[in-house]
């Protein structure tokens, strides 16, 4: 009798780890405000449900050291790119891994206070009258998880960071492991249709991004 239980709860065991194993998906986001409707934009999480939101500018822990969005903004995206996150994330689910969103729509206002701390158009966008990138909502910047425990992927750096090191074809100072974690990003977004920024290895440009539009007026949260 002992040495039979003793087998079931192993079994039991086993299934639990295989289930809570499994990623699971995020409840449907909540609804966005009427002005992110109405200018195209989407919570990023109906399109890719058990993506990771860490925002950086709604924390102080950002190059500008000041918290620049609300506590409970959102990764918003233009709906034009919804299609091709959900396409680079279910590339990555076969691996394992899962993405992860350091910013996504960013006010023109929040624009221009990066520039005013790092005036340098290399690392930071000058902000001008239209909206471009992520002032339309058409660019986000994102790294690699773990999809089971959350744990970040190694690329080599934190975000923002303003060395050659960051650039997203880089081998000085960037292991071989790294370079090939940068690649597999790579090569998900590029499935999605979204293409690389090469100054940036975590900045990923969709249709029309460099296109220049009206400038959005639309809260983050």
């Amino acid at each position: 009798m002992f040495a039979a239980g003793k087998w079931a709860w192993v079994v039991v065991a086993a299934v639990v780890a295989a289930v809570t194993s499994v990623p699971m998906a995020s409840a449907a986001p909540p609804p966005i405000s009427s002005q992110a409707a109405a200018a195209g934009l989407v919570d990023v999480r109906s399109a890719v449900p058990d993506a990771i939101i860490r925002l950086r500018y709604a924390t102080t822990d950002n190059f500008t050291g000041q918290q620049l969005y609300p506590a409970d903004a959102r990764c918003l995206v233009h709906q034009d790119l919804a299609q091709g996150l959900a396409a680079a994330a279910d590339v990555l689910r076969k691996s394992g891994e899962v993405l992860v969103f350091w910013d996504c729509y960013r006010p023109h206002d929040v624009q221009v206070r990066m520039f005013e701390v790092v005036p340098n158009p290399n690392w930071v966008a000058r902000p001008s009258e239209f909206a471009r990138s992520h002032e339309s909502g058409r660019s986000v910047d994102v790294t690699l998880a773990d999809g089971h425990y959350g744990w970040l992927i190694d690329m080599g750096t934190d975000f923002d960071d303003f060395t050659p090191r960051s650039h997203a074809y880089a081998t000085d100072g960037v292991t071989a492991v790294q370079q090939a974690n940068r690649a597999r990003l790579r090569t998900a977004m590029a499935a999605g249709g979204l293409t690389a920024y090469s100054g940036e290895w975590w900045h990923f440009d969709g249709a029309g991004a460099d296109v220049p539009r009206p400038i959005l007026d639309v809260p983050v949260n």
